[in-house]
């Protein structure tokens, strides 16, 4: 492990500003000498007094001190080794202090790497949860090989029964992904597809409620993605390179998911790399169904290379390329989806991103980005037979064969201007995105007959008209903000955002505000908060549908009589313009450091959403259709006209408490416990491709809402030397689901029952161990450690006699993880 140097070099010279006052500049750099931004720098004298500084997006810190002598400096930034106490000779004309923070390496740490400063960073206005490449790699959190499953260790994070994610009670799609500054969300969806290796992770910080308009669209938040870099030093390491045994529907061979590591330097000094293989050959075994037809296999890989080339001193290239494979033979398969009905799934995605730093001046950074983001999926039935639906489940063949194509060009530009002093010190930024978005699709639908409970034919669909259409869009934004130090303890963020897009044709405008300040002189405690306007992306999937396919259905009595022949459900776009989705935000926080470097938080968050996206339903049922309609569909009723609407209200109410503990090393724990509440006036999405009647109320709590949740996770030291053992525990209330007839019909509201309660306790054993000059990590645990039942999935239909049966609990199982971690 490298050594922390200070180094003083003869670059700038320091004035003074008032008498008494020595100030004293430098930067703070990491070993490849790019600018740390945001490291909290502290020089202390024999005294005792200290002077704080929060270095600005080129590294740069200015500190004022009230005598001349010898200093103890030290710097602190998450995802970096701490400076510590390294002492400095202040004097009068001294040039520029330069503090060298290496990031964290995960498979050398066996002393104090822990980043988090000792006092609360009162200068960090946001709304900030993070989970460290470092804690990633320690928590055992189910599908240890996932990162959307690692997301669900940050509080207030919550993995839905279908695995999409959701940030502070938002959809998927209203959260903003970055991958080290870029968006990498769907195209057509807006959720986050693409899927990274875990081990090239360096960490994740999710931004809540208040956060910098520099971040783009997303009311319920901005989640950045970083991932690792290379340094002069060569480094690899592996992961479960042999295939798992699983427990799970009795012994067999399991999971295999290979992970291997390689960084280092490309020229000594100048350029370096980092490059993370990973893949994922999963045999999931769905409890019950039959043992010949339980299992599913799927084959995941993905290849994360990035790269830094210091051009100049004052210049530094960043590249990402990423490429994902993606095949699973039977998609969909589940409890009540056997694998007849299932499809042929196949996947690839491509990145590229490339990102220019040019430091102008002191204090000035100009950013430039482009990337590139393509997107392959295909969906293959395994026969072209009948798709039969039934209250017991499902029969025949998919009636789904798709081809999609998306495709995201992205600009942008960041601006970073030296400080400057008006009542205060500001700090401005500026910048602008633009997004150009293709989409293409080819898809083939044929049909499905729909029965009830006693075996009779309720309704027999088929599919009209060209799946074959192009959507394409074009997004601009730019923003402006000040951080502003009104005082020493006292600071505020001041900002707007601007978004125009192709699709909605409107210019709109997000103010937003935050402070931060400490009350008392120690730094310990802060309180924060702030409002924000925010905007929703324009998903372009709500705007394909009225160009795609369209349903045609024969609807038949109890008795098996033809009620109503050809009944039409189309979508359709509104004559008037759309309004864009907004949500107001309003957040408070307070924060203390306690002795024992214990850190306690407590939050509140409130979230309102007006003009949401909704598809509603203008035509009461089976009414007989306009000539014009039928003359068009060949229709003889209207049953269904879903049109696009502004009508979506959204609410979300959060209390959120927060407890973190640094024992020693890299030692520690988290428990935290949300108490919220999520709401929405249109809860269910009608789809094409399903019957689902809803009535007059769509209503309710939306399918992801848990009321109370309580997590907690660690990783602790155990009596024995190199020996350590890690826990999760998660205990929530169970998710919200519908009724429903067996005709589709929606009985009553929508989400009035719930899921069992979740319960789940992993506990792991791990030892690292050194054999010749080699280190290797070997974990064993168990997962569900109670046999707690969880199920994933209901029989709602209330006719069936299976009728509230659940299904999809995996129960308690073992798993075992080796690590190769290099050279010692």
């Amino acid at each position: 492990m490298k050594r922390f140097w200070l180094a003083v070099s003869a670059m700038a010279c320091a004035a003074s500003l008032q008498a008494g006052d020595i100030v004293v500049a430098g930067r703070a750099i990491d070993e490849n000498e790019a600018g740390v931004a945001g490291a909290e720098v502290t020089a202390r004298n024999a005294a005792g007094e200290e002077s704080h500084a929060t270095t600005d997006p080129t590294g740069g810190f200015t500190l004022h001190v009230t005598a001349v002598g010898q200093y103890l400096f030290a710097a602190t930034q998450s995802g970096y080794l701490p400076v510590k106490n390294l002492a400095v000779e202040v004097h009068a004309g001294m040039g520029q202090v330069e503090l060298v923070l290496n990031h964290v390496k995960e498979i050398l740490q066996s002393v104090d790497v822990r980043a988090s400063p000792d006092a609360v960073d009162v200068e960090q206005t946001q709304s900030e949860r993070q989970l460290s490449g470092v804690q990633i790699m320690d928590i055992p959190y189910p599908s240890t090989h996932s990162l959307r499953e690692a997301m669900t260790l940050i509080p207030g994070q919550i993995g839905d029964s279908t695995g999409g994610i959701h940030f502070d009670g938002g959809r998927e799609n209203q959260t903003n992904y970055l991958l080290d500054g870029f968006n990498i969300s769907d195209p057509l969806t807006g959720a986050l597809n693409t899927t990274v290796s875990v081990e090239a992770v360096s960490s994740l910080d999710y931004l809540s409620g208040r956060y910098s308009p520099q971040y783009g669209q997303g009311s319920a938040g901005t989640l950045q993605i970083k991932t690792q870099t290379g340094d002069d030093q060569f480094r690899y390491s592996a992961t479960n390179f042999f295939p798992g045994l699983s427990t799970v529907g009795g012994p067999h061979l399991g999971d295999w998911t290979p992970r291997f590591n390689f960084s280092g330097p490309i020229v000594r000094g100048r350029a370096w790399f980092s490059d993370n293989l990973d893949a994922d050959y999963n045999v999931n075994v769905i409890p019950g169904l039959p043992r010949d037809e339980n299992t599913t296999n799927t084959l995941q890989a993905s290849n994360m290379l990035h790269t830094q080339v210091n051009l100049t001193p004052a210049n530094i290239l960043y590249t990402d390329f990423l490429f994902n494979y993606q095949r699973a033979t039977e998609f969909g398969l589940g409890a009540l989806t056997p694998p007849s009905t299932t499809l042929d799934e196949r996947g690839r995605t491509w990145f590229l991103g490339m990102k220019d730093q040019i430091y102008v001046a002191r204090g000035t950074l100009l950013e430039l980005g482009f990337a590139e983001l393509l997107t392959l999926a295909r969906l293959v039935p395994f026969g072209t037979g009948t798709y039969i639906i039934t209250p017991t489940g499902s029969q025949g063949y998919n009636f789904l064969n798709s081809t999609q194509h998306s495709r995201r060009g992205q600009f942008l530009a960041n601006l970073f201007l030296p400080s400057w002093h008006l009542a205060g010190t500001h700090q401005f930024k500026m910048g602008a995105d633009v997004d150009r978005l293709d989409y293409e699709q080819g898809i083939t639908r044929t049909g499905y007959d729909l029965y009830g409970v006693n075996s009779n034919l309720l309704r027999s669909v088929t599919f009209e008209g060209n799946g074959t259409l192009s959507r394409p869009s074009l997004t601009a934004s730019s923003y402006l903000t000040d951080h502003w130090q009104a005082r020493h303890n006292l600071f505020f963020e001041l900002g707007v955002r601007e978004d125009w897009d192709e699709i909605l044709r409107r210019w709109l405008w997000s103010p937003r505000t935050a402070f931060s300040w400490a009350p008392f002189g120690s730094g310990n405690t802060r309180v924060s908060g702030g409002f924000a306007v925010l905007y929703d992306p324009t998903i372009i999937q709500f705007f394909t549908r009225p160009y795609d396919q369209y349903t045609l259905s024969n609807i038949y009595t109890a008795n098996g009589a033809l009620l109503l022949p050809n009944a039409l459900s189309i979508y359709m776009l509104p004559t008037e313009r759309l309004k864009a989705p907004l949500y107001q935000n309003w957040s408070l926080g307070l924060d203390h450091q306690f002795p024992w470097r214990i850190r306690a938080g407590l939050s509140l968050h409130r979230r309102r959403g007006g003009d949401g996206l909704a598809y509603v339903n203008t035509l009461p049922a089976a009414i007989p259709a306009s000539p014009e309609i039928a003359a068009t569909y060949h229709a003889s009723y209207v049953e269904q006209i879903f049109t696009l609407t502004s009508a979506r209200h959204d609410t979300y109410d959060a209390v959120q408490t927060i407890v973190h503990q640094d024992i020693r090393g890299r030692y520690e724990w988290m428990a935290s416990y949300t108490r919220s509440r999520t709401h929405s006036n249109e809860v269910l999405d009608p789809s094409l491709e399903q019957t689902l009647l809803l009535g007059p109320d769509n209503a309710g709590p939306l399918p992801w809402n848990a009321p109370n949740r309580f997590l907690s996770w660690g990783y602790l030291p155990t009596w024995w030397k190199n020996w350590a053992v890690a826990y999760l525990f998660e205990d929530r209330t169970g998710f919200p689901f519908s009724i429903q007839h067996d005709n589709g019909q929606l009985i009553g509201a929508p989400d009035t029952n719930r899921f069992p309660d979740y319960f789940n306790l992993g506990l792991h054993l791990e030892w690292r161990v050194k054999l010749r000059k080699y280190r290797f990590g070997i974990r064993g645990g168990v997962d569900n450690l109670t046999n707690h039942r969880n199920p994933t999935v209901v029989n709602n239909t209330l006719e069936s006699p299976s009728f509230l049966t659940f299904y999809g609990s995996e129960g308690r199982h073992y798993v075992a993880r080796l690590r190769w971690l290099g050279k010692e």
